[in-house]
């Protein structure tokens, strides 16, 4: 497994490359934007893209999902608990920041649902809190965790946005 970090979009967001380095298969998590660096080095390593994983719906890491699956012809993932968040510009964030902007996902993901994606065994975990269907990705036999706004160092996703729960989290 190789995971190569873009810090990405007016937020600075993660968005992480996870590639499988026997197939050169992989999955983005949480394209914000349609970066030329990211694309450029999913071009160069030769790498096949086979999925998109968001870990929630807010604009800062959603906008360039439709891009990329348009270009690559991939599936987007996500919690089904997110869907309000991805087709509603106010809890999604977009009517605040920008032009309201809706996303609909190809696969909607229940809580502990596993899917094999780029020839690793990646594990859905709702935890709801920073939006209603916040989620992390868990590839267990690879000690792996993509968490999103979940977890921060020293502390966890904020919860003050629209759907956001401190109770939840």
């Amino acid at each position: 497994m190789r995971i190569k970090k873009f810090v990405i979009g007016m937020i600075g967001t993660n968005c992480y490359v996870v590639s499988n380095e026997n197939t050169k298969e992989c999955f983005i998590v949480d394209p914000a934007v349609c970066d030329k660096n990211v694309i450029s080095y999913i071009e160069t390593e030769g790498l096949s893209l086979k999925a998109i994983l968001l870990t929630h719906g807010h604009f800062d890491h959603i906008l360039a999902a439709e891009a990329i699956r348009d270009r690559y012809q991939i599936p987007i993932y996500a919690c089904q608990k997110e869907e309000k968040t991805l087709q509603d510009p106010k809890i999604n964030l977009t009517a605040y920041h920008m032009d309201s902007y809706t996303l609909k996902a190809d696969v909607y993901l229940t809580d502990l649902q596993v899917v094999e994606l780029a020839g690793f065994s990646v594990q859905m975990i709702e935890t709801p809190g920073h939006t209603v269907g916040s989620c992390c990705y868990y590839l267990k036999d690879e000690g792996m965790l993509f968490s999103g706004d979940t977890v921060f160092c020293g502390s966890v996703g904020r919860t003050d946005f629209p759907e956001g729960s401190t109770a939840d989290r």
